[in-house]
Formats: C-alpha cells, sequence, structure tokens
C-alpha cells in the first residue's frame, strides 16, 4: 500500500509588510474620510474598499471585494519609514583644553594639554582611560607621534603635560596640520578613538602662545574603499591623509640638525636627531650617522659618528672635514645616512637627505648658504625620508 506523503499545495510566507497595511501610490479615496461616532462602516467611494473600526481593532479589507496584494486601505495613515542608523552626531563626545606655542630660535613646537571634560564614555563601567595623542599630518606615522600618559577611570582627565616636536621649520608651520586625538586605552583590545582635533599650524604665530578650548570632532570619513578596508584591518590610526595626492610623497622617518660651513674646505656637523623611526623590537632604535660626499670613486669620503644606543632621539656633536677646492664641491653631493645597529646581522637604514646643487626645497638653500658662508657655520633641520633620490640607500 502506497502511502501519500506528499505536503501538499506550498503556502507563500506571509511578509511583515502584510500585517502593516499602507496606502499605495495607485490607490485613490474619492472623498475624504470623517470620523464615524456611530462606529459602523462607512463607505468611501465605488472604487475603493471600506474599513471598519470594531471594538478598538482597525480592519482592513481589499478593493473592490477581490483579494489583491498590497491594495489595502485603512483610516488610519501609516507614517513613511524614517532613514536611521547607529550614529551619535548628535552626542558630545566631550571637550579639550590645551595650547600651542612655536619657538622660532630653536625650531620646536610645543603643545601643552591641559584637560578634557565630559568624554564619551568608552568602556562597561561607563568611564575611558584616555589619553592624547599627536600626529602631524600629512604623512602621519609613527615617526611623527607623540603621546601623554593614561588617566584610568575618567571621564575629566587632567594631564598638564607639554609635547615637544623638535626639527620644525616655518616651511612646516605653513603647509602642516596638527592632529590632537583623545583615545581611550585597552589592554586586551585595539585602542578606541574618542574624538579628534584639527589645528591648521599656519595659524599659530611665532613666539606666541595660542590657547584652546574646543569639542572634540569625528574624524572625516575615509576618502576610498582602499583606505576602509585597511581601517577595517585595525590600522586606521596610521591611514595616510589624502591618498591619492600622497602617492609618490617619501615617509617621513625623524628630524637631523646638521651644521655646514666653509673656511676653505668643507666642515659638516653632526649635531642630533629627533623622532627618529624605532627599528627594534623594544620600540627604540640604536642610531648612528654616515656621510659620502659623491661621487666617491675612491671610496674615501666615508665617515660614520658614534652609536647611541636604545633612544630615538641622539645627540652627536660630531664635526667631519673634507679637503676640497669650492669649484670642485658645486659638482659634488653630500648624502647623509641614519642606521640602526644590529648586533650579528646588517644594519637597517632609517632615513637619510642628500645636499647638493641638484637638491630642491631647503636642502638646496641650505647648500647654497654654506657655500656662501665663508668661514661661518649654517645650521639647519632637515626632515630624513625612507628613500633618497638617486641612490641605492632605501628602505
Amino acid at each position: 500500500m502506497a502511502i501519500d506523503v506528499s505536503p501538499g499545495p506550498i503556502r507563500p510566507i506571509r511578509q511583515i509588510s502584510a500585517y502593516f497595511p499602507r496606502l499605495s501610490p495607485a490607490s485613490c479615496v474619492s472623498e475624504p474620510r470623517v470620523a464615524n461616532p456611530a462606529g459602523f462602516p462607512s463607505a468611501l467611494g465605488p472604487a475603493c474598499g471600506a474599513s471598519a473600526v470594531q471594538g478598538g481593532n482597525l480592519l482592513s479589507f481589499p478593493m473592490g471585494g477581490a483579494p489583491s496584494r498590497g491594495g489595502t486601505i485603512s483610516l488610519v495613515d501609516t507614517p513613511k519609514d524614517v532613514e536611521s542608523c547607529d550614529s551619535d552626531d548628535s552626542t558630545s563626545l566631550g571637550t579639550l583644553e590645551f595650547s600651542l606655542l612655536y619657538d622660532r630660535s630653536t625650531s620646536s613646537l610645543h603643545c601643552t594639554v591641559f584637560r578634557a571634560k565630559g568624554l564619551k564614555p568608552m568602556d562597561f563601567n561607563g568611564l575611558a582611560d584616555p589619553y592624547v595623542k599627536l600626529h602631524l599630518l600629512p604623512g602621519a606615522c609613527k615617526a611623527n607621534k607623540l603621546k601623554t600618559r593614561t588617566v584610568r577611570n575618567c571621564l575629566n582627565p587632567v594631564w598638564n603635560e607639554t609635547l615637544t616636536y623638535c626639527g620644525i621649520t616655518e616651511d612646516d608651520m605653513h603647509r602642516r596640520t596638527l592632529r590632537i586625538s583623545v583615545c581611550d586605552e585597552d589592554r586586551l583590545t585595539h585602542n578606541e578613538l574618542i574624538g579628534e582635533v584639527r589645528v591648521a599650524l599656519r595659524r599659530v604665530k611665532p613666539d606666541q602662545a595660542k590657547h584652546y578650548n574646543v569639542c572634540l570632532e569625528h574624524p572625516p570619513p575615509l576618502s576610498s574603499p582602499t583606505t576602509m578596508s585597511a581601517a577595517l584591518r585595525g590600522i586606521s590610526c596610521y591611514l595616510r591623509e589624502g591618498e591619492s595626492e600622497q602617492q609618490g610623497v617619501l615617509e617621513e622617518r625623524g628630524r637631523l640638525l646638521l651644521a655646514e660651513g666653509w673656511r676653505p674646505g668643507l666642515r659638516v656637523g653632526i649635531v642630533r636627531c629627533a623622532h627618529l623611526a624605532a627599528m627594534d623590537v623594544n620600540g627604540f632604535s640604536d642610531p648612528y650617522v654616515k656621510i659620502y660626499l659623491k661621487p666617491d670613486v675612491h671610496k674615501k669620503s666615508k665617515h660614520k659618528t658614534a652609536i647611541m644606543k636604545k633612544t630615538l632621539n641622539p645627540e652627536y656633536n660630531e664635526e667631519f672635514f673634507y679637503e676640497i677646492s669650492l669649484a670642485e664641491l658645486s659638482e659634488k653631493t653630500l648624502e647623509i645616512t641614519v642606521w640602526d645597529y644590529d648586533l650579528g646581522k646588517s644594519n637597517d637604514f632609517i632615513g637619510g637627505v642628500s645636499l647638493g646643487c641638484q637638491s630642491q626645497g631647503e636642502p638646496l638653500r641650505h647648500w647654497l648658504d654654506c657655500l656662501k658662508s665663508r668661514g661661518g657655520r649654517v645650521e639647519r633641520w632637515h626632515t630624513l625620508t625612507n628613500k633618497l633620490p638617486g641612490s641605492t640607500f632605501h628602505d
């Protein structure tokens, strides 16, 4: 005996919208709706169905007496859907109080972080572990990152710390922006951004402290899917600003204070470095500086400073001398590179800069001022990059 196991006709699953009927654009009401005090059905016109209120419940019937899809009307207007998103744009992120001072004589930028108030809670206990982080834009990287200490379990932290950038030239003050971020530190997961403030350094007058007390803002939206995918991988704090403009721009690896002079002969003074990139796992480097005067056929122009252990801001104060005529020097290029010393393996290239008649910008101006000095000594800060034009030294 055969057993019929057919489930029968498959009935369509009703959607949730079927339980909340609303007017469709094609439906019309020939007469205005009038409330019926007696509670009886009201005629709405020959082309539309009827509705009745019975026992406080809304009853809907299809138009024309025949079943149809979405062809129901009701006595109650249903409002249109409003787009919603999990956004806290209207939520206050808090305020930050700080000051900026550019010291022209020492080429240094001082940022004093005083306090924050009313920060957004980031932890399960309704508090946060805030700290302040600074970056120079464009070209934000670990080499130009400064940060304060972390204040635990607080929404109104007080820091009163001064963070200093060395080697900031007047050209940097005209073209760069300081990003001040307030973040919540998480020991087990990634740190979270609470809010940030961006200050165009051209608004800061030299040798005049400027005080700020501003509201924190959300970071600007990411510019492309490429940067979005990178942010989702947890490295959004180090995304480059304006990805399309940053292609071809060298990465900053720190600053070098260089002194040059002519007496006759070329004097090269390696004074100090600042904000070098960390190359070791301990967060530091063991930096030393090498200089070449190229082209160097006989390989005799190489000089090297001492190695400074576990520091990103080494001071050398060493001077080297090249016995060369002024005519020959005009055809030479001074190449300065900074390296991280590693025992038992090859040393790591940190960054470098080239000075000569073929250079551009600040290196070219420094080189020309050196040739004109005639016994004087000219000190300038230079930006170290991960690759030298026309050189084999690169990262």
